[in-house]
């Protein structure tokens, strides 16, 4: 694991519970994800962060993937989450996506490597990230016409919380993790260089 401003829990400290969550982490990513070590600090956040992770990925079932993961891999970028943007190079890559545009995100606006609704999803991934945010009432009334009240609410929900993932990452110095190492993805947020 990299080197955090928190120091990840090891697997001595996790206590039998915090072990048997890390081994299954392991068996599910190939190692416990960082974030999970550093919250086990605080065995409350640790849960709810479990729960929560669980319960909205189950819950997102609206989208296509491809839009949803776009979309919070853009707010990852846009942030400045080296761990999130390795990480969810990963989960893109092990769903089946194509993980090769993830390099031309930046080009996303005209590219023909992303459909109208991936655009539309990134666009709003920009605006909802942006300091302050953008979202313009137009923008939502597209956004509803493309996916439906029940699609937005999911893709606004799935941006917000990468917003948190990625802050609180970022501000922690949770940085990649090698996760995909192949994912050489320039970071264009403000905080791209810690």
């Amino acid at each position: 694991m990299a080197l955090t401003r928190i120091p990840a829990v090891p697997p001595s400290e996790a206590g039998w519970v915090g072990r048997l969550v890390y081994r299954y982490a392991r068996r599910r990513f190939g190692d416990v994800p960082e974030p999970f070590a550093v919250a086990r600090h605080h065995k409350g956040v640790f849960w709810a962060g479990l729960v929560s992770e669980t319960a909205y990925d189950k819950a997102s079932t609206v989208l296509p993937k491809s839009v949803r993961e776009l979309a919070v891999y853009r707010t990852a970028t846009q942030v400045g989450c080296q761990w999130c943007v390795d990480f969810g190079t990963m989960l893109q890559r092990l769903d089946g996506l194509d993980v090769d545009r993830l390099q031309h995100i930046d080009e996303y606006p005209t590219s023909p490597l992303y459909s109208a609704d991936e655009r539309l999803a990134i666009g709003y991934a920009d605006a909802m990230t942006a300091q302050p945010p953008t979202v313009t009432d137009a923008q939502v009334d597209e956004l509803e016409r493309a996916f439906g009240r029940a699609g937005l609410v999911e893709l606004t929900t799935q941006i917000g919380l990468e917003n948190m993932r990625a802050r609180v990452n970022h501000a922690l110095g949770i940085t990649g993790q090698g996760f995909d190492a192949a994912c050489q993805v320039r970071l264009s947020g403000a905080g791209a260089g810690s």
